[in-house]
């Protein structure tokens, strides 16, 4: 029974936030609140559920790394510079409010961090955790998790064992990793090896004497770059997002907060306008175009689910009074909710302020630029996966000069070696449209994933004045007609598509 209260309490909520244009998520923080406000018993498992949660989403993450393109010196410095500012200031109002020395410290770099699961979630729901801000976000997130560990250390009076040092070999077991993933042809086994060797890495790690999730990334990274990748990522979503909701569930079940300790949590939040804005300076200072330190900053602007389990180990520790449990769990949901709907809006949100905020970026030396022009090409294919390369290599055949566009730089480099012409750019980014002569543009091929980013390109292009033919995909039938609203002259479903080829050959071969 009581299953079934807070699964159908979470889809109900989760449903409303939908219909008001809300993530879900924000739903299912109110459940938690709203269950927790009636006298609702917690699900006795929900916090172990909560954790199998953020471990597959870790481990998913690693399945798509690429560690040698990952760190980068820019990102990895606005990480550590912005960790310390925000420490000591955070620090420093700690003192000043409470005159609790340690437990202020270590709550004020906790409150430095920004949280792990919103920031991949929503990178992951838009489709860009593989692009360039997403690998910027990524960076600075893995950073935090590594200082992490020795303030987990501190607050809870723990050190890692000898062993912890050890467990960033295990990248190193990837042959015998890709053999078994190899033997494990039914999708049934996939999942289930999914799932074990996630939960493996976690409790490789807990015995480590560091977090369970930094244990699921690194064993997710030691699978990287085999063949069945995208497919064990398909059969780990559902399981991925239904163990998430519990995450978000529990948040709520902490003590609820007064009147007092309300107040103080809104306090934090007024401060995480201060806490973006200091990162969106430290994006440009670094030399990163205005456009892509905006997405990273909203992105990054929240509080952490680390800081739940850094203010409780204070706490339990007695250096810090308990109604801090209660203020940082609302600081934390409250973060959350904000930044989840103008996380789903962020290019939107920036077409607006554009014009204000390019007055801040450098002028040269971006290594985010955008290119000057395509050169003598007449044909562009937007987004450089299997179906973009296709269409890439079948104008080539036909003597076509094209040039390929993608937002990845991994995809860049490796399409760069093979010799094809290639160029970064967002086709979400304005800027890129704005700026670009098209006249000799005979048409253009848009294979991104995301159909929002589909419609947005082809709007730019129709609204900067493209005369060419412009030809794209679509999954959903309700979808072609709003992509030739826009201005799409060809649209095509790629499985119907490869269905009626099958046929024809089929055919073919038959006479």
């Amino acid at each position: 029974m009581m299953e079934l209260i807070w699964i159908s309490a979470a889809y109900l909520t989760g449903l409303l936030a939908s219909r008001l244009s809300f993530p879900p998520l924000v739903g299912y923080l109110a459940a938690g609140y709203a269950l927790n406000a009636l006298g609702v018993a917690p699900l006795a498992d929900l916090n172990h559920i909560a954790e199998i949660g953020i471990e597959l989403l870790l481990f998913s993450v690693g399945l798509k790394l690429k560690p040698a393109s990952l760190i980068r010196r820019e990102v990895v410095s606005v990480g550590g510079a912005h960790l310390l500012m925000t420490t000591l200031i955070s620090a420093l109002v700690f003192f000043w409010l409470e005159q609790h020395i340690t437990g202020g410290l270590v709550l004020g770099v906790s409150l430095a961090f920004s949280s792990t699961v919103l920031a991949i979630k929503v990178l992951e729901d838009n489709g860009e955790l593989s692009s360039l801000h997403g690998r910027d976000v990524m960076s600075i997130l893995i950073l935090q998790d590594i200082v992490a560990i020795g303030l987990l250390a501190v607050a809870e009076r723990k050190q890692p064992t000898q062993w912890a040092l050890a467990l960033f070999l295990l990248p190193l077991l990837r042959p015998l990793a890709h053999r078994i993933l190899a033997a494990s042809r039914s999708s049934e086994l996939l999942l289930l090896l999914g799932v074990t060797l996630a939960l493996a890495g976690g409790v490789a790690a807990e015995n480590s004497g560091i977090s369970a999730d930094i244990g699921a990334l690194l064993t997710g990274v030691m699978l990287a770059n085999h063949t069945k990748i995208n497919e064990l990522t398909d059969r780990l979503w559902g399981l991925k997002e239904l163990f998430l909701v519990a995450f978000f569930l529990q948040i709520g079940v902490s003590d609820l907060p007064s009147r007092e300790q309300v107040f103080q949590a809104l306090q934090l939040l007024a401060l995480l306008p201060v806490q973006g804005a200091l990162f969106f300076g430290l994006f440009l200072f670094a030399g990163l175009r205005a456009r892509t330190a905006f997405v990273s900053t909203l992105a990054l602007t929240t509080y952490s689910e680390f800081a739940l389990i850094t203010t409780r180990a204070v706490v339990d520790a007695k250096l810090l009074p308990a109604e801090w449990n209660a203020v940082i769990s609302l600081a934390v949901a409250g973060s959350l909710a904000i930044a989840a709907p103008l996380n789903r809006y962020s290019h939107v949100l920036f077409s607006w302020f554009e014009p204000f905020l390019v007055r801040f970026e450098k002028k040269t030396g971006n290594p985010d630029r955008l290119p000057e022009s395509f050169g003598v090409a007449e044909w562009l294919v937007i987004g450089m996966g299997r179906t973009g390369v296709s269409a890439y290599q079948a104008l080539s055949a036909q003597e076509q000069r094209v040039v390929g566009l993608d937002a990845d730089p991994t995809v860049l480099e490796n399409l760069l070696a093979e010799g094809r012409r290639v160029v970064y750019g967002d086709a979400e980014d304005s800027e890129l449209w704005s700026g670009l002569r098209l006249e000799r543009m005979k048409g253009i091929v848009i294979t991104v994933p995301d159909v929002e980013t589909r419609l947005l390109a082809i709007a730019q292009l129709r609204k900067r004045g493209f005369k060419g033919r412009i030809g794209t995909l679509c999954y959903h039938y309700e979808e072609e007609q709003e992509l030739k609203r826009v201005g799409a002259d060809y649209v095509i479903h790629p499985l119907v598509e490869a269905g009626n080829q099958l046929a024809k050959h089929m055919l073919g071969g038959g006479n």
